[in-house]
Formats: C-alpha cells, structure tokens, sequence
C-alpha cells in the first residue's frame, strides 16, 4: 500500500470518528408529546379477541401514519411542489445496513448507554443505502420516486382494510372516519365492531377443525399475513419520513415529536404482537435502541427488559412492495 493511500485511508477515518449520527438519532431528538406507557398502550384488553384487536390496531396505526404523509405532502411555497416530490426523492429509500447479519453482531439486542452510543458510532461506518422497490404489472421490481411509492401504499392499504372479506369490521364508524385526534391522545374512540363471519371459501366442516387468529370474530384466514404485510409497507414509509424528511418538514414545523410520537406507538404494537422483524426495522434501528434503553418498547424475546434511564401493481393479497 501506497503512502497516498495510506493517508488518504486515515484521513476518512478521522472523518467518519467526528462524524455526527443524524438529528433523528440523537437522544436529545427522541422526545415525545405525550407521556405514559405506550407498551400499555398497546396491550390487548383481556375480553378482546386477538384478532379484533390487531385489526383496530392497524387501522389505528394508518391513520396516524396518515396524518404524518400528509406532512410531507404540503405544498412548498417557494417551488409550488410537495415536499416530498420526485426532483427531491426519486426513489423510495431510507438508511440501512445491506448486510443485517453484520448488523446484529454489532448491536446487541437490548443495549446499555455506552453500547447504544459506540453502536451508533459504527453504523455510520457502514453501508447505508437502502431502496424500496415496487411490484409493476409483470411482478417485476421497479424503482419508482417516493412520493409515487408512499401514494401506491396508501391506496393498497385503504383498499385492504375497505375490503370487507378481508377486515370484517365497520370502517365507516367514527374511529376511521376521524381525521384526527383530541390534542396529545392516542386513545382510539372505539374499536371496530366485527360484522360476523365472512366467506372464507370452505366449507364449513372444512373449516371447524382449523382455527386461526381472528378466527370467532369472523376474520379469514389471511388476516394475519395481511396486517403483516400492511404493518411491512408502513414501516417503509416511517423509515422514509425519517431519513428523507425528518429536517424538512419536521424539524423546520416543531413535528418532529409527533412523528416520534406515532413511531414508537407504532413500533411498540409491532413488537408486542410480533407484526414486523429486525430486518424491517433496521433503518430506524439507533433511534428504536434509544427508546429501548429507556425502557420505553418492549425487550426482545429472551432478553431481560434493560435498566431505565430516567427521565403501479394493482392491489394483491400479497404486499407489492420489495426491498432492494
């Protein structure tokens, strides 16, 4: 090796050691406009089938993301285009690891302090592109710009959850209908009512000797891979809002606690009821770490809870977005 090259290697080393982890990453940015236990907030109610319960959940949790898209959505004056629009964003992408094995050898599930601050530090040091992908007519992955991508999961998911065969439930009640919430409250008016048992294509001495989640309350047998799928797509938009956006508009309006706010509620009942995996969450991992330390999400399986610190496809059974 060269000495060129050998100073040229140290000269990006010492830029990357006083390199900074971006704003959303940062402790003193990970606050929150409501106080309380989210993990609570997030529990089932012991007389409410499990079902039931994550079907309300997802609705719930679209709204809120909704409210965030809308954000990002808002006509700049200056331009006369969105925030988000494809000169800006012409990809749907977001930070993360390419390797997640790697990944996990360096960041432990449940870290301390100066484990979280030394992981952050290394995950700048690492490859951090990560593009989404989406399904075209021919099944073939496509990159398309994010504001494209984000408008292609919204009319997905609201076509999922409209679908009576799929979430028996009331969605013209007022819990879905609403816009918004009552200043600081994440507490949901009421939940869906479910409107007895749909054809599940079976008969039913086929299907009495199955059961399945949501199964009583007349759910099909498709709907847990189906919240699954909807909770996959909206994480993508989280880790977008986050790593495209989280400066304009978020910190540039003072709505970067509310977009925290609506993560972590989402990510709390992702993790409870095991809806989405580390790998879907990578590329919000340092700031879900933040929330762990302090004991504000749910531990991971087998792991004792870490000491607090104070303080263009057409709409499928099967989710159209890759990553790539």
């Amino acid at each position: 090796m060269s000495l060129e090259s050998q100073q040229q290697q140290a000269a990006d080393a010492a830029q990357q050691s006083t390199r900074k982890p971006p704003f959303f990453f940062r402790e003193e940015y990970a606050g929150l406009i409501v106080r309380g236990n989210f993990m609570t907030l997030a529990a089932k109610p012991e007389l409410v089938e499990t079902g039931e319960w994550l079907a309300h959940q997802v609705v719930e949790q679209y709204r809120l993301l909704e409210q965030m898209i809308d954000i990002i959505k808002v006509i700049d004056e200056k331009t006369g285009a969105p925030v988000c629009n494809p000169n800006v964003c012409p990809t749907m992408s977001a930070s993360g690891l390419e390797d997640f094995q790697e990944y996990r050898k360096i960041y432990p599930s449940n870290p301390s302090q100066k484990e979280l601050e030394r992981n952050i530090q290394t995950w700048l040091t690492l490859p951090t592109s990560h593009t989404y992908t989406w399904l075209d007519n021919n099944k073939k992955p496509i990159k398309i710009p994010a504001i494209q991508y984000i408008n292609l999961v919204q009319k997905w998911i609201v076509g999922k959850i409209n679908d009576s065969s799929i979430f028996p439930t009331d969605t013209t009640s007022p819990t879905f209908a609403a816009a918004t919430y009552a200043s600081g409250s994440l507490t949901p008016m009421s939940a869906p009512q479910p409107l007895g048992p749909t054809n599940l294509n079976a008969s039913l001495s086929t299907l009495a000797g199955r059961d399945w989640l949501g199964k009583s309350s007349g759910f099909p047998e498709s709907i847990e891979s189906d919240i699954k799928s909807i909770y996959r797509q909206m994480m993508r938009c989280y880790a977008h809002l986050y790593h495209g956006h989280w400066l304009d508009p978020f910190w540039n309006v003072n709505a970067y606690k509310e977009l925290n706010t609506c993560f972590i509620h989402f990510v709390n009942v992702g993790k409870l009821f095991e809806l989405i995996g580390d790998k879907e969450t990578e590329p919000m991992q340092p700031l879900i770490d933040l929330w762990l330390a302090k004991g504000l999400l749910p531990p991971a399986q087998g792991q004792a809870p870490p000491a607090a610190k104070q303080e263009n496809v057409a709409p499928s059974q099967s989710a159209p977005g890759t990553a790539a």
